[in-house]
């Protein structure tokens, strides 16, 4: 299983949200791309980052940080947050974004997500952000009509190539993973990669043994209730291997 580490961008710092809630703001210093050689350095093989700005405003608003810690890193960056336009994952990739989040775009129009799908194929991911019985979108501000599975079965009929599940409830709380979310969506075939409330290496370890592709991780390892070497540990023992751990 693959460990991203989270680097949420809001005025061009690292945060975290806590429940997706823009009020309720933790700042963890001042420098995203001495974040990323961090956790580079550490073993990290790819970085999940955020634009929240862009997330809110609809557009990129910190896409040249973002490239900045792609080229720091030298490691693939997965970003999110600003692209709700074929233009704006263009934008991401020619600056050296690996893979381009995508959210509101695909989950309000399935149908125009296929020819997305059909440009940019593994390029994309569909982060599907749970809050309750709905799917949040617009910077978690909105509620999608379509739940969970439905836009999911939509998503994957327009050429989806993989989801990222995040249980907003529980992101940021160190509460604990939502299982059910991939769960769900596990019978679709897609690969899934899980956010949202990780606070250990059982936490880690359930992901690894339920199929999850990959396991996004904020708060704790930036509070260091959670170390990175623990983590990719973890993630690398054998699913069928669970007495190991």
């Amino acid at each position: 299983m693959l460990i991203l580490p989270a680097i949420d961008l809001l005025g061009g710092r690292p945060v975290r949200l806590r429940q997706g809630d823009f009020d309720r703001v933790t700042r963890f210093g001042d420098d995203g791309v001495a974040l990323a050689r961090r956790w580079a350095d550490a073993g990290a093989k790819w970085l999940h980052v955020v634009d929240l700005d862009g997330a809110r405003s609809g557009q990129w608003r910190n896409l040249p940080l973002i490239a900045e810690i792609a080229s720091a890193a030298q490691i693939p960056v997965q970003a999110g947050g600003g692209a709700r336009a074929m233009a704006d994952v263009e934008a991401a990739l020619a600056v050296g974004v690996a893979r381009v989040v995508v959210g509101t775009a695909a989950i309000e129009s399935p149908s125009s997500f296929r020819p997305w799908a059909a440009r940019f194929g593994d390029r994309l991911a569909v982060s599907l952000d749970v809050r309750g019985e709905t799917l949040a979108v617009r910077g978690w501000t909105s509620q999608s009509a379509g739940g969970l599975l439905a836009v999911a079965r939509a998503l994957r009929a327009a050429g989806a190539a993989r989801f990222i599940h995040t249980n907003v409830e529980q992101d940021g709380t160190l509460h604990g993973v939502d299982l059910g979310g991939l769960q769900t969506l596990a019978p679709l075939g897609l690969p899934v990669i899980v956010a949202g409330g990780i606070a250990g290496i059982e936490d880690l370890a359930a992901l690894r043994d339920a199929g999850a592709e990959g396991a996004i991780i904020g708060r704790a390892l930036l509070d260091g209730s959670l170390d990175l070497a623990d983590a990719l540990r973890v993630a690398a023992v054998a699913r069928s291997s669970r007495s190991r751990v």
